[in-house]
């Protein structure tokens, strides 16, 4: 089965949390607080693999986790990093954010992006000894990871595309001049998924050509197998155009090049940049030479090289033209049509915003403060008695008296709600 796109979920590991911890030693009094912090949740991270030619994997596994940061210990005994977890994907899939916030193209093997990031773990208690708290009671929770939803979209990349109408010959032409084994019936979209093989035309030189499924009339608003199929010609860097010069379906061949040349120019306008030959197929069947001279005369721009994919006549002079064709374009890289963005964390938003949410209800916003309530236990004497320093710090204090807030009036920052005294 060939899958080109699934949508996944993934979840980056949480932080771990920091450790509450007292030294406890024989001969050494007031030995201080030593809880460690918690170890950073791992990353998901999607890789390009060479070795993959399809996206099934993900098509029955939807949901994907990386492992949790571990927990900090006494002693100043920091936890483990969690894992991260590694996704290994075909070169050439396209890796974009549901929500919009990236999209990444992988078009080299090896090439990586990091699609949610671990959350960073919890602070323990020693790392908040002042000389004014020599013994604080409290630690960080760990922050949780990232968590979204994401497309994977595959693009085949191949030197050479074989496009035209459904029955025309694409799977028998490339039958005959690779190892590749398509489906072959007399019969329409024979072809349901690409197929790509190797084509070798002497001892140095060889090129991938990909046989995409049949295109009739509408294919770019998604009749037929529609666009569906049309992402993997955009990544060609030379098309073929097969045409059945016989009509055996009762067409005309020049109005199969002209319908099949309107729809890769509604999908995508480049694409009729490219180099493009025409494959008149079937020339061992009757009236095909004279549909020959037609396309000739109608069509003298393209190179035009009359074969026959099942006796082989004519297949080796399209081959050396093929090869001549891409030796002239040179080692180009890979033809990449999707708009590419850096995934680049976020800048840390210090400020914060209040809303009266009724008469004496105040809700404040802003990941500073938001980040704050997350990772303290504000049920704990000390750790409120941190919020408060830190929220004063950063002028909440001082801006919610600005806004009126009297005693008794409530604060809620995320699903905490404080009451405010003076």
């Amino acid at each position: 089965m060939f899958c080109d796109y699934v949508k996944i979920y993934v979840k980056a590991g949480d932080g771990g949390n920091g450790a509450v911890s007292f030294r406890r030693e024989k001969y050494v009094p007031a030995g201080g607080p030593d809880g460690g912090d918690g170890g950073r949740g791992g990353d998901v991270i999607i890789v390009a693999d060479p070795r993959l030619s399809t996206l099934i994997d993900y098509h029955y596994h939807r949901h994907y986790r990386a492992e949790r940061g571990g927990h900090g210990r006494g002693k100043n005994q920091h936890g483990k990093k969690g894992e991260d977890l590694v996704l290994r994907v075909p070169v050439g899939t396209v890796v974009r954010d549901v929500g919009g916030s990236f999209c990444v193209d992988l078009i080299k093997p090896g090439q990586e992006v990091i699609v949610a990031r671990g959350g960073r773990g919890g602070r323990g208690n020693a790392r908040f000894v002042t000389p004014q708290q020599r013994t604080p009671r409290f630690a960080e929770r760990g922050d949780p990871g990232e968590e979204r939803w994401i497309e994977l979209e595959l693009k085949l990349i191949a030197d050479v595309g074989l496009v035209g109408f459904p029955n025309a010959g694409k799977s028998s032409l490339l039958r005959k001049i690779s190892a590749a084994h398509p489906k072959v019936a007399p019969y329409p979209f024979t072809t349901l998924e690409p197929c790509l093989g190797l084509v070798r035309v002497d001892e140095e030189r060889s090129f991938v050509v990909a046989d995409i499924p049949g295109l009739i009339e509408g294919a770019h608003q998604g009749v037929g197998l529609g666009h569906r199929f049309l992402r993997h010609i955009e990544r060609t860097r030379v098309l073929v155009h097969v045409v059945d010069t016989a009509a055996t379906e009762g067409r005309d061949p020049r109005s199969d090049v002209r319908a099949v040349n309107k729809e890769l120019e509604l999908y995508n306008p480049e694409l009729l940049k490219r180099p493009m030959v025409l494959a008149a197929n079937k020339m061992d069947l009757p009236g095909a030479s004279r549909n020959l001279r037609l396309l000739q005369e109608e069509f003298s721009e393209y190179q035009i090289y009359p074969i026959s994919a099942l006796t082989g006549a004519g297949v080796t002079e399209l081959v050396k033209g093929l090869a001549r064709i891409l030796e002239e374009l040179g080692e180009q890289e890979v033809v990449q049509e999707t708009e590419v963005h850096r995934v680049v964390r976020e800048r840390t938003d210090l400020g914060f915003q209040i809303f009266e949410e009724g008469e004496g209800v105040y809700r404040v916003s802003g990941k500073v403060v938001e980040r704050l309530v997350r990772r303290l236990d504000l049920n704990n004497p000390d750790a409120l008695r941190y919020f408060h320093l830190k929220i004063r710090k950063i002028g909440l204090e001082e801006a919610l008296r600005q806004k009126g807030i009297r005693p008794g009036d409530v604060v809620k920052i995320n699903d905490v709600e404080l009451e405010w005294s003076d």
